[in-house]
């Protein structure tokens, strides 16, 4: 059996063949609903083939591998974990624990809660001599900075490090701290897509580069910094096509040779939540590992609870995300892992082609400061921020906790980490409604109509939907009569009501229901009733309660009506 198992050969299916058998399972649906458009506005196909892919990149696709595996440094992934203290002696209490547990890259935030004293500045300048290092400032002016002043002469040329700020740091005596750099985290943090981060790192790249004498001595100080968002896949293209960007970039510039440049990344904070922080940990879980697979050179994980204050318990798991997918995946024994993959190639193909025409445009507007000043770069991102926020509000895009499967119970933390408070996390319209209906203690219920088989399926949804900002609905038993229905809403103490059923009970109670229900009493109907929606809402109903609906928009709105009935 087992010889003729050996034997058996399989057909390889052609695409035609899969399309049709995909257009059968649809059951009439069409073919083109499994298309699914990115906020980068590329298109993402159902299916890719090898022949898809040649067809698509032909001798490009050899290329662009070979660019990107030249493109990667030796050391790969080394693990930046940012210390998080209050006093200065925490502080290098943490250092010291962090390089001691697998820390490999001394992580620094300037913007501390104790002063940056010469006694603190000597001793950091110690480790700085003995470690590599990524210390973020504001500005030129950033007391952080006078630690390179307490570093001993003879010792300064072997420093190694990274400074990430907004303007390049002048640092001569030091050649190996790079110094300039291309921080698209800031506007990854307003909402940015991969292709507006990537040709921004570019034009940010080319504003540098002109300020320098020549382009070796720039690409000896550049490197870029990235967060890594949740989209798996998308994150992992852009890693890869920035290094594809980079080559067309020098070439540019007249340079024939491999110029690498280091590639910093950390895990997205705008698709954190202070709701369930748990969730907070499988987000940031997922990033590394795009980011592990894309080939980002240092990483730095974000605690779980960073957004609020993070405990040496949340840093040590923090750490040990990286630590665990650097050791025990060995993905690092694989150069460029995700090479070859037919969809990943051809995305990373697309963001090259797309990033490197918005680059060309934002140089023919004058260059990155010009097109900002324009308030063109401010446009694109709130529209990208914008769509966005949408896909979260209408569960397009899911973030478990806080839009679908939500726990009521959850305590939402008030407390904010300075450091992180601008950025533009796509759960905030949640925390903030959450916050709202929490304080104004907002009862709401489920009247269920039918039997309970009939009722479940909507009143479940709608008791999740209610969930998402705190709402737990009284529930009723289901009900058959009008005479039932109307006792039941005269009982309870619920104010904002959501009638649940199958269409036909819906249909055959709502009427009655409206007609004896009590004026201080706000009805929703779950589900789409197109032709009986103009009558019913003559008649007193609020509104409906669907899938696909802004949730956001819906409950303020609701929220808003049971003040006005308050009153």
């Amino acid at each position: 059996m087992s010889n003729n198992m050996k034997n058996i050969e399989f057909e390889i299916p052609a695409y035609s063949d899969w399309q049709d058998a995909a257009i059968k399972a649809l059951k009439g649906k069409p073919f083109e609903s499994l298309f699914t458009k990115t906020n980068e506005g590329v298109t993402l196909q159902p299916l890719y083939t090898q022949e898809s892919l040649v067809a698509k990149l032909g001798e490009e696709l050899d290329l662009q591998v070979a660019t990107i595996r030249s493109q990667q440094n030796n050391q790969v992934f080394q693990v930046a974990q940012q210390i998080h203290a209050d006093t200065s002696e925490a502080f290098f209490a943490q250092l010291e624990d962090s390089l001691a547990r697998g820390n490999e890259i001394i992580t620094i935030d300037s913007r501390v809660n104790f002063v940056w004293t010469e006694e603190v500045l000597v001793k950091l300048a110690s480790y700085f001599s003995e470690y590599s290092f990524k210390i973020t400032i504001q500005n030129s002016k950033d007391p952080l900075l006078a630690v390179f002043d307490h570093i001993v002469e003879d010792q300064r040329e072997a420093v190694k490090g990274f400074i990430v700020s907004k303007d390049p740091i002048s640092l001569g005596a030091f050649p190996s701290v790079r110094s300039v750099s291309a921080d698209t985290t800031v506007y990854h943090n307003e909402g940015a897509n991969a292709v507006q981060e990537l040709a921004y790192a570019l034009a940010l790249a080319a504003k540098f580069a002109e300020q320098e004498d020549s382009f070796e001595a720039f690409s000896k100080k550049f490197f870029v910094s990235f967060a890594i968002d949740t989209q798996f896949f998308t994150e992992i293209a852009k890693l890869r096509a920035f290094k594809v960007l980079w080559k067309a970039f020098s070439s540019a510039y007249g340079v024939s040779n491999n110029v690498k440049i280091p590639t910093v990344a950390e895990t997205s904070l705008r698709s954190f939540s202070k709701l369930d922080v748990y969730v907070n940990l499988l987000r940031s879980s997922n990033e590394a590992l795009s980011g592990l697979i894309g080939g980002a050179d240092l990483f730095t994980v974000h605690p779980h609870d960073v957004l609020t204050k993070p405990t040496e318990q949340s840093i040590r798991i923090a750490r040990n995300v990286s630590l665990i997918l650097k050791e025990e995946t060995n993905v690092l024994k694989v150069t460029d892992p995700a090479g070859g993959s037919y969809f990943i190639e051809s995305l990373t193909a697309d963001f090259v082609k797309e990033a490197w025409a918005l680059f060309l445009e934002i140089e023919a507007a004058g260059g990155i400061d010009e097109y900002t000043a324009s308030g063109e770069l401010a446009e694109e991102i709130e529209k990208s921020y914008r769509t966005r926020i949408n896909a979260a509000e209408t569960r397009k895009q899911s973030l478990i906790g806080t839009n679908i499967y939500a726990n009521p119970a959850d305590a939402l933390e008030q407390e904010t980490n300075p450091l992180f408070a601008d950025i533009k996390r796509i759960a905030i319209p949640f925390e903030n409604l959450r916050g709202k209906m929490t304080a104004a203690h907002v009862q709401t219920g489920i009247l269920a109509i039918g039997t309970l088989k009939s009722a479940k399926p909507r009143a479940d949804f709608v008791a999740g939907f209610l969930n998402t900002v705190g709402l737990v609905p009284e529930k009723s038993e289901p009900v058959t009569t009008v005479e039932e229905a109307v006792a039941w809403l005269k009982a309870t103490e619920a104010r904002y009501v959501v009638i649940a059923g199958n269409d036909e009970d819906t249909k055959e109670l709502v009427p009655a229901i409206l007609a004896n229900k009590s004026a201080d009493v706000i009805v929703d109907v779950a589900g789409k009733f197109k032709d009986e929606e103009e009558a019913w809402l003559a008649n007193g109903l609020n509104g409906f309660i669907f899938a696909g609906q802004n949730i956001i928009e819906k409950l303020q709105s609701v929220f808003a009506s049971m003040k006005e009935v308050q009153r």
